[in-house]
C-alpha cells in the first residue's frame, strides 16, 4: 500500500523549502510497562521534530527488535507492531534528514554490534566532524566494513553506532565515555543494549534533551518536556551539556565526558520547539508571547486586526496585539491534513499554490488594514503569496512582522536551511524584501529583543543563523557555504 511521504511542515508553498525541523529522540527505561505504546504516544508528541520517517526499538532484557519505516508516526505504526515490540526498554526516532538520504536505510534508530550484544541509537542534531570520525573508523581494522561509505549512503548516527561497537573489552557506556569527546557539532543522543538506556548531550547542549520520572518509577528522556507531559512523566530535570546518563535496575547514574558550555539553540524558541515545551526553566510559549508583544514596541503601525500566519506564527501575534492594542483575529484557516497526501496535486491545483494549505476569511479581512505575524522569512515566496491572497480576498493595507531577525547564515547543527545564495536577507535589503513580497511596510524583531523574550543570557545561546557566530567549527567541507568569514567564526 503506498504510504504519505510524511512531509509534514509549515511549509505552505508546494517545492518552497523552509527550515526544516530537527528530529525528535524519545528513550524509556520502565519494567511492567508498555515501552512501546509510551514510545510511540512519545513520538507523536514530537512530529513536529521530524516527518521523514519513524522507528522503534525494545529490549526485554536478551533481545532487541526495531521496526521502522518512511512516513509520519501514525503512517508507521499500527497496533500489531506495537503489540511485537515487547521489552522494558524502548528508544524511538522521528527523522528529519540533515545529513543522509530521506531513505529507508537511513531510517533511526540505527543498529550495530557491540562485544556484549547489540546498540540502537537515534540522534537529533548534525555533526561537523564526520570525515574525522570516518577516518577513525577505517583507521580501526574491520570496522569500516560494516558502512557502506559511498555515495552518501552513510549518515552521522551510523557512524557513531559503528563507533560504539568498537571495543572488545569495555562495556557499551565505557565506550561512549571514551567517544563522545571526539564528536563535535550538535547530539541528544537517546540509546540501549539489551540491558540499559543511555542519553547523551554535546557539551554546547545545542538541541534540548529532558529526563522524567514515570508514576511507576520508569524513566523516560525526551526532546522536549511535552512529550513528558504526553505520557505522564513528571520533569525531573534536563540531561547536562557533556553529561552521558546510564539508566538500569539500579536508577539513573551520570557520567561527566565533557565540561559544559551552554549554547542552546535559539530557533527552538522561535519555531522548532512545541508552544507547551519548557527550555532552560522558560516556557516556550511565553518566549513567543514576549517576542510579539517586543515586536508591537519596535515597529507599530496603525491597523485594524492582528492576524498570525497558521499556526507557527500564533503566540507571536497575540503577543502583538496585547502590546500594540490591536485586536487579534484569526484571518486564515488552515487545511491541516493537506500535508498527510500522498497524491500529488494537478498542474491546475499547484497554480493555485497556497490555498492548497491557507485559505482567508474574506468577511474577516475584507477592507481592514491587516498586520501579518510569521516567525520567520527564507526565501519569502510564502510571505508574497500570501500577502497577494490577502489582498485579492480584500485587505485594504497588509503590513508583515517577523518575531524573528533576518536569516543570514546556514546552520549545521540541525536544522536545514537552504544555501546562504538561497537566503533572500542575503541578497536583498529590507525595502527590497518588502516590495519583494508585495506588503505595505515589514519589520523583524531586533536581535535584542528576540534573546531579551528568551530570557536566557546571549552567552548561553547558539544564535548563528541570524549573526554568523558559530559557537562550534562549521564542517570544512561546508565553509564553501559561508561565501566569507563573518567575526566570531569559530576556527
Amino acid at each position: 500500500m503506498a504510504r504519505g511521504d510524511g512531509r509534514l511542515n509549515h511549509d505552505l508553498m508546494p517545492g518552497e523549502k523552509g527550515p526544516q525541523d530537527a528530529c525528535g529522540v524519545f528513550g524509556v527505561y520502565a519494567p511492567g510497562e508498555e515501552v512501546a505504546k509510551l514510545t510511540y504516544f512519545g513520538l507523536y508528541a514530537l512530529q513536529h521534530r521530524g516527518q521523514e520517517s519513524a522507528g522503534i526499538a525494545t529490549s526485554d532484557g536478551h533481545k532487541i527488535l526495531v521496526f521502522k519505516d518512511m512516513g509520519l508516526v501514525s503512517q508507521v505504526f499500527d497496533e500489531g507492531a506495537l503489540e511485537a515490540l515487547q521489552g522494558h526498554i524502548a528508544v524511538g526516532h522521528a527523522r528529519y534528514s540533515t545529513t543522509g538520504a530521506s531513505t529507508w536505510a537511513n531510517a533511526q534508530p540505527t543498529l550495530g554490534p557491540t562485544a556484549h550484544g547489540t546498540v540502537a541509537l537515534g540522534h537529533n542534531g548534525n555533526l561537523t566532524n564526520t570525515q574525522e570520525l570516518i577516518d577513525l573508523l577505517i583507521s580501526r581494522e574491520g570496522m569500516a566494513k560494516r558502512l557502506d561509505l559511498k555515495g552518501g549512503k552513510c549518515t552521522d548516527t551510523a557512524i557513531v553506532t559503528a563507533l560504539l561497537g568498537y571495543d572488545a573489552q569495555d562495556t557499551l557506556a565505557e565506550t561512549a565515555l571514551e567517544l563522545l569527546p571526539y564528536l563535535r557539532g550538535a547530539y541528544s543522543f537517546v540509546f540501549m543494549d539489551e540491558h540499559a538506556l543511555y542519553a547523551a548531550r554535546d557539551p554546547q547542549g545545542v538541541r534540548p534533551l529532558v529526563l522524567g520520572e514515570l508514576p511507576s518509577g520508569g524513566w523516560v528522556v525526551a526532546s522536549e518536556t511535552a512529550a513528558l507531559d504526553i505520557v505522564g512523566a513528571r520533569q525531573v530535570r534536563e540531561v547536562e551539556p557533556g553529561e552521558l546518563l546510564i539508566i538500569d535496575d539500579e536508577g539513573v547514574h551520570s557520567e561527566r565526558f565533557a565540561d559544559a558550555d551552554p549554547k542552546g539553540c535559539i530557533f527552538e524558541y522561535v519555531y522548532l520547539a512545541r508552544p507547551d515545551t519548557t527550555i532552560a526553566g522558560r516556557s516556550v510559549h511565553a518566549a513567543r508571547l514576549e517576542m510579539g508583544r517586543q515586536l508591537a514596541r519596535e515597529f507599530p503601525v496603525e491597523a485594524d486586526l492582528v492576524i498570525p500566519t497558521p499556526e507557527s506564527g500564533t503566540p507571536a501575534a497575540v503577543g502583538y496585539a496585547q502590546a500594540s492594542g490591536i485586536p487579534f483575529g484569526q484571518g486564515l484557516v488552515k487545511n491541516t491534513y493537506v500535508g498527510r497526501t500522498f497524491i500529488q496535486p494537478s498542474q491546475t491545483l499547484r497554480q493555485l499554490g497556497i490555498r492548497l494549505k491557507l485559505n482567508p476569511l474574506r468577511e474577516v479581512i475584507e477592507g481592514k488594514r491587516l498586520i501579518v505575524v510569521d516567525d520567520s522569512i527564507v526565501r519569502g515566496n510564502t510571505q508574497r503569496a500570501i500577502v497577494k491572497m490577502l489582498r485579492e480576498a480584500g485587505a485594504a493595507e497588509v503590513h508583515v512582522r517577523i518575531s524573528s531577525p533576518p536569516i543570514q547564515w546556514p546552520c549545521f547543527y540541525g536544522i536545514d536551511f537552504p544555501t546562504r545564495e538561497e537566503l533572500v536577507a542575503v541578497s536583498k535589503t529590507m525595502d527590497d524584501v518588502r516590495d519583494q513580497i508585495g506588503a505595505d511596510s515589514l519589520g523583524h524583531i531586533s536581535l535584542e529583543g528576540m534573546l531579551e523574550a528568551t530570557k536566557v543570557a546571549e552567552s548561553r545561546l547558539c544564535t548563528a543563523c541570524f549573526t554568523g557566530n558559530y559557537p562550534i567549527a562549521p564542517p570544512v567541507d561546508a565553509r564553501h557555504l559561508l561565501l566569507s568569514q563573518p567575526e566570531g567564526v569559530a576556527t
